[in-house]
């Protein structure tokens, strides 16, 4: 017989299913002290699809990030989680529906790489779920490619080997939706593409995805849609093939943009532009280097 739970499983939430609105914002502001850093955006999130958010530095993406979680509070509009404003929602409540990569995983005491994953599991305790908490700490540290490190002192990792935990502690939560602020900032490129595929099988497995993300390429390549921001504001929202345009991008970053389809899959690749002096630049050290020795002798 099953041990008797402190509180019912009423307070599991059931899993919504696949296209259904997670989370929405509607007309949101969000201020930073006197400057407006958000300002009248409007997003769905989806269950099933990632959601990448792309735009120049300061476009306000880690701010509609932490707006959507309910860790940042809005001047006006709305966040609401399934069909319920967010502030009806408890911490505990919040924690068992989404969960929150933020670009900082600082830990301030020196414990291990498995027991910070265990954390992701703390908004289950005491419910019908933390049965499964063995299980799904483990399948976190084998999706984060981070098992051998389980064992190891979580500040003592390296910068890329911290972020994969700490991915694993929030894929360890087991929610309906995942916020991921730059999660691949800090790896190298095959973890880059680990992280990824990570991201678009758990989209394929039911979760709704939100990740921020500056390499516009791998967005292409694995989101859904992509909602593009600008001066806190939605300069575009959609699939890749009609959001990642030359003209868009270069307005947006305010840099000479050039979008091209993948050779082998068709989704856009983003490439700035050059300008021809950097090549010639480039050809002019490349023939001085292959100058034999004494005719750089006799420059001397």
């Amino acid at each position: 017989m099953s041990p008797r739970l402190p509180w019912p499983d009423r307070h599991v939430p059931a899993r919504a299913g696949r296209g259904a609105v997670t989370l929405r914002a509607a007309g949101v502001r969000v201020r930073r002290g006197d400057r407006v850093v958000l300002d009248g955006v409007d997003l769905e999130v989806r269950v099933g699809e990632v959601l990448a958010l792309v735009g120049p530095n300061g476009a306000g993406k880690s701010t509609l990030l932490a707006a959507l979680a309910g860790d940042h509070p809005v001047a006006a509009g709305r966040v609401a989680v399934g069909d319920r404003p967010l502030e009806e929602f408890s911490a505990a409540a919040l924690a068992r529906r989404r969960a929150v990569l933020p670009q900082q995983h600082a830990v301030g005491f020196a414990f291990t790489a498995l027991e910070v994953v265990r954390m992701g599991r703390a908004a289950w305790a005491r419910t019908g779920r933390s049965r499964d908490d063995d299980a799904l700490v483990a399948a976190a540290l084998t999706e984060a490619d981070v098992t051998h490190l389980a064992h190891r002192p979580f500040p003592a990792l390296s910068g890329g080997e911290r972020a994969r935990v700490a991915l694993a502690r929030v894929l360890a939560q087991d929610t309906e939706t995942l916020l991921l602020d730059e999660p691949t900032a800090a790896l190298d490129l095959g973890h880059q593409e680990t992280v990824m595929q990570v991201v678009r099988a758990r989209a394929d497995a039911g979760t709704a995805v939100v990740v921020v993300l500056h390499d516009l390429d791998l967005a292409a390549a694995y989101a859904d849609r992509i909602c593009v921001l600008e001066r806190g504001r939605v300069a575009a929202d959609g699939p890749p093939a009609q959001v990642l345009t030359g003209e868009l991008l270069t307005r947006v970053y305010d840099y000479p943009v050039r979008v091209h389809a993948h050779p082998e899959t068709g989704a856009p690749l983003v490439l700035p532009h050059r300008p021809p002096r950097h090549r010639e630049a480039g050809a002019a050290g490349s023939a001085a280097r292959q100058q034999p020795e004494h005719a750089v002798e006799q420059r001397r």
